[in-house]
């Protein structure tokens, strides 16, 4: 079995990037089933309704979240109906949406797990805890586990890939916008890799117009972040899936430009 796990999905651009892309890489490598982070599909920051149908149309199973997901005011009503979308669970009790999903695909079941890291980011209950909590109770409920960890700092995401190696099929990093190369499968069973990247404007800064983020850091003023036009990029990383036994037995980066 073959996932596609596709990097943070920014605006526009990054919409029509899954769109020529996705249907392409389903037949090239056979995949099942599709995940992205959509925390910044609509206009860069935040997720709406008809976005995520949109990204549902475009051939993705299932989108994960981060510390975004709530920009959009509607995202707090839809994201509760929408049983495709997962948000971080770590957030406090309470908070709209679920940080868990079970999908059935092929008479597997997949199970997809969103966490936020605490380095440099929002104040949430702690993700290696939260981890425990959430595998113990998907014992039972699902042979296949991806978790997608979103935080900022390469210690905190790789310490978290090891800890729950040889417990989850992969541990996907994302939020930086940056895709690493040190996708590897951990002696474990578990693939890893830091940041699977972004999908989104490639002439940009992480997505946002480069005039805009350049003049940010030389007048230290405050300017508001508009997605960049242009040409896209396209990261997703390819993991090859041991459904038996749940282990992953490859992961391989993608990354796609338009011209």
């Amino acid at each position: 079995m073959r996932i596609l796990m596709i990097g943070d999905i920014v605006g526009r651009p990054g919409r029509r990037a899954v769109k020529e892309n996705v249907p392409d890489l389903r037949r090239e490598f056979g995949i099942s089933f599709v995940i992205a982070n959509g925390e910044n599909a609509a206009g860069g920051n935040g997720i709406t309704r008809e976005t995520a149908a949109e990204l549902f149309d475009y051939g993705i199973d299932a989108i994960t979240g981060g510390n975004h997901i709530w920009d959009k005011k509607e995202s707090y009503s839809f994201i509760s109906q929408e049983t495709r979308l997962v948000r971080p669970a770590n957030y406090p009790p309470g908070v709209p949406g679920a940080g868990y999903r079970v999908f059935p695909v092929e008479d597997v079941n997949i199970a997809v797990v969103n966490l936020s890291g605490r380095v440099f980011m929002p104040d949430v209950d702690c993700p290696f805890r939260k981890a425990d909590e959430i595998l113990a109770e998907l014992a039972s409920q699902a042979e296949v586990i991806i978790v997608d960890f979103h935080t900022e700092t390469t210690s905190e995401k790789t310490a978290f890939g090891w800890y729950l190696d040889g417990k989850v099929t992969a541990v996907f990093g994302t939020h930086t916008h940056v895709q690493t190369a040190d996708e590897c499968v951990l002696p474990g069973g578990t693939a890893y890799i830091t940041d699977v990247g972004m999908t989104g404007p490639r002439h940009s800064v992480i997505g946002v117009k480069t005039e805009t983020i350049i003049e940010r850091f030389l007048t230290q003023l405050p300017k508001r972040f508009e997605v960049a036009a242009g040409p896209y990029q396209f990261d997703a990383c390819v993991l090859t899936v041991d459904p038996a036994s749940g282990k992953a037995l490859d992961i391989r980066r993608i990354k796609n430009y338009e011209l």
